[in-house]
């Protein structure tokens, strides 16, 4: 049974850093790709980024190249998101997912989903 459990979210000003993690059990990074999504009110979960099986290789959704990192520490098990230079637009949960579907780009067409964590930014 796989499972993922996201934390690190919470509530930060503009300009603040937040580390997300998520913590796998029941697989390892050699099953399955994983990456990061978010989903903002009142609009469509978006993928941010993902790190796949075969030799670790990063991928970034056009919109978070800047300021996201998608990091792991296979030994731990865990997946990282550092974000940095937050803004009020980055309010939104975010989850870690693993075995996603590639349609060119990232899809939120998931087999294995956390139950998120929220990231909520004031400015």
């Amino acid at each position: 049974q796989v499972q993922l459990v996201e934390s690190g979210g919470g509530s930060v000003l503009a300009g603040g850093s937040l580390r997300l993690s998520c913590e796998a059990s029941g697989y390892t990074y050699r099953d399955y790709s994983i990456g990061w999504f978010r989903q903002a009110p009142r609009k469509e979960r978006e993928a941010i980024a993902a790190i796949f099986t075969s030799g670790g290789a990063t991928y970034y959704a056009d919109s978070f190249k800047d300021r996201f990192t998608i990091s792991r520490d296979n030994a731990k098990n865990t997946l990282y998101l550092q974000i940095n230079s937050l803004a009020p637009e980055d309010t939104a949960k975010y989850y870690c997912a693993a075995d996603c579907a590639w349609v060119g780009h990232l899809s939120t067409d998931c087999t294995y989903w956390g139950q998120g964590t929220q990231v909520t930014v004031s400015s």
